[in-house]
């Protein structure tokens, strides 16, 4: 039988520090890349689902999100029937129709960074409960303030 011969070949070792720095650098890279167009949105308005929903083609320059929708318990059940405007103007609720003095206040805010109000795009962001008539006088609510242009908001197809 013969015998194995003894190499003098250290064993070659991979020094795994040099990729660990990449991976991390590609992590931080990802984070601010990260789109975060969805931290207007609020979680307690389910949208309703339309087959022709479909993203925005070209993004306004400026925009302001309304999110429409229900205090709800933990199982998803209304515990009030009267809607709510969410996290708008650093309040944490309002009702929509009660919104006027919030909706001055993002006016005379857009004038003093010398923006048109006319050219703000209004997102409104609608739990799908919530009645058309609503959505309507808040935007009547939002044409006295002064905003003339709206975008509405659905989830796009069967998706859960």
């Amino acid at each position: 039988m013969a015998k194995r011969r003894k190499s003098n070949i250290p064993n070659a070792e991979i020094d795994m520090t040099p990729m660990i720095d990449i991976v991390f650098q590609l992590i931080a890279f990802f984070m601010v890349i990260t789109n975060f167009e969805q931290t207007q949105a609020d979680e307690r308005v389910k949208l309703p689902r339309d087959a022709l929903a479909k993203p925005a083609e070209v993004k306004p320059d400026d925009s302001l999100t309304l999110n429409i929708g229900f205090i709800r318990d933990m199982q998803g059940k209304k515990e009030d029937d009267e809607p709510w405007l969410f996290n708008f103007g650093g309040e944490d609720q309002t009702r929509p129709l009660q919104s006027q003095e919030l909706l001055d206040r993002e006016v005379r805010l857009y004038r003093q960074k010398e923006i048109d109000p006319k050219k703000v795009v209004i997102k409104i962001r609608a739990d799908g409960d919530v009645p058309t008539g609503v959505v309507q006088q808040l935007i009547e609510v939002c044409q006295k303030s002064g905003f003339e242009t709206y975008a509405m908001s659905a989830m796009s197809g069967e998706q859960e």
